[in-house]
């Protein structure tokens, strides 16, 4: 039987003085040995739990055989962009695997797919193509995921696609919201090169608030994401030292792209105790970044319970996406993790934080249905700190009333989600779009 092998990362003590990718790869040999344990499978689910609809058994069997060609056509029948997912997705499909059932050990599918993605461009199997165009013009605003995959799928049937950006560059929060440790920007920059190749234009620094702004086009999609980060409104908010995520994030990948700061201006963690407010990937984005700046001390803290150490969730049995303890290259380079902890208080001195007031709490039904209540669990205490993130994730916007040429799709239509599934949002506007499009 072969078992399951992962790439690993780079050691820690080298990959946090750079921003390079920490993800390994493994040899062709053990990659396709790692595809041909999907071949051990009688009944997959696992093309069931993704977004896209992925059909991993197809494209494992192809790359289990050395056909690294068939397997990224197969690949790219439902993924637009594979080497997007294939860094960044938390696999859903492996959670829902046969082999995660019996020996919590699954398909290797996300390496998989990077790895397939990245001999296709190695190979030079993927290069510009030309449609025949059917005249009429979408306008795409909002150049994240589901924006690159809506513009993508539209400019594919023939449609002259215009895709318009606030920001400097095309990504969304793939290019400003994840480090680059996690996701190098010239994958992003490559794929939008041959997107422009194939005729999409690009627009940056165009914000368009209003959609009438757009009249000149036959349809238009509304790819925005979710732009306001939740934010957290205990006194002391207003102290310099706190600050959103992605203050954090998307100001170090403008930076590593070459833009420049005035001191004031410079988000940094260097020589500082941080403290990350929040428990998800965000949060552990930025404590990756902060060791990279050179940080300190790093704690983060989580308002809800400590998720069960798995690798089974009683509450969410396989095959769904199991609620467990996740522990995250980020958090292997030094973290002090709490859950439980509400924040009560930003204490300062001269305007600057030096710390944050926090309790332990508990939580327990509520009577009458609906959200447990807080309850206190423990005496407040105050975590020292200079630079405090929050990452919180963010609010689901609210749109107008849209008039019918208007689609809304990722983020800005279904609230902060995972980038496959904004993904698989764009794709299915892109069909909306069609189908009203030949309809008139």
């Amino acid at each position: 039987m072969i078992e399951r092998k992962e790439a690993g990362y780079r050691p820690i003590h080298d990959r946090i003085l750079d921003f390079g990718e920490v993800e390994q790869t493994l040899n062709s040999h053990d990659r396709k040995l790692q595809a041909s344990r999907c071949m051990d499978c009688g009944i997959p689910f696992c093309h069931w739990a993704c977004p896209l609809g992925n059909k991993m058994p197809e494209w494992n069997a192809a790359l289990a055989k050395g056909d690294w060609k068939r397997a990224y056509r197969l690949l790219n029948d439902t993924n637009d962009f594979p080497e997007f997912t294939g860094r960044i997705c938390p696999a859903l499909c492996e959670k829902a695997c046969v082999h995660n059932l019996t020996d919590h050990a699954p398909t290797t599918n996300r390496e998989n797919e990077a790895a397939i993605t990245e001999a296709a461009w190695r190979e030079e199997w993927i290069q510009p193509q030309q449609y025949q165009r059917k005249g009429k013009r979408v306008a795409v605003v909002g150049a994240g995921p589901a924006g690159l995959v809506a513009a993508n799928r539209l400019n594919r049937m023939g449609y002259l696609v215009t895709v318009f950006d606030k920001n400097e560059a095309g990504g969304g929060l793939l290019r400003y919201g994840i480090p680059n440790f996690k996701l190098n920007k010239t994958v992003i920059d490559r794929r939008i090169k041959q997107l422009v190749e194939e005729g999409i234009e690009f627009q940056y620094g165009q914000e368009i608030t209003d959609v009438s702004a757009l009249s000149t086009f036959d349809a238009v999609v509304l790819a925005t994401g979710t732009p306001t980060a939740r934010d957290l409104t205990a006194p002391g908010r207003d102290l310099k030292g706190v600050h959103l995520a992605l203050e954090l994030l998307a100001q170090q990948n403008r930076v590593l792209a070459g833009m420049e700061f005035s001191k004031e201006e410079r988000v940094t963690c260097k020589g500082k105790d941080v403290l990350v407010i929040g428990g998800g990937d965000t949060g552990s984005d930025c404590i990756g970044t902060a060791h990279r700046q050179g940080c300190k001390s790093v704690t983060q803290i989580e308002i809800m319970p400590r998720p069960v150490e798995g690798p089974e969730d009683p509450q969410n049995p396989w095959p769904t996406f199991p609620r467990v303890l996740k522990t995250t290259s980020s958090h292997e380079e030094g973290c002090t993790r709490r859950w439980n902890i509400n924040t009560l208080e930003f204490l300062g001195e001269d305007g600057r934080l030096t710390g944050v007031c926090v309790q332990p709490i508990d939580w327990k039904p509520n009577p009458d249905g609906g959200r447990p209540l807080m309850v206190e669990a423990g005496e407040p205490e105050v975590i020292k700190c200079e630079i405090c993130l929050l990452a919180m994730g963010f609010l689901k916007p609210q749109h107008p009333e849209l008039p019918d040429n208007v689609f809304v799709c990722g983020d800005a239509a279904n609230g902060a989600s995972l980038v496959v599934r904004a993904m698989a949002s764009g794709r299915d506007a892109a069909a909306q779009v069609n189908d009203y499009l030949q309809s008139l």
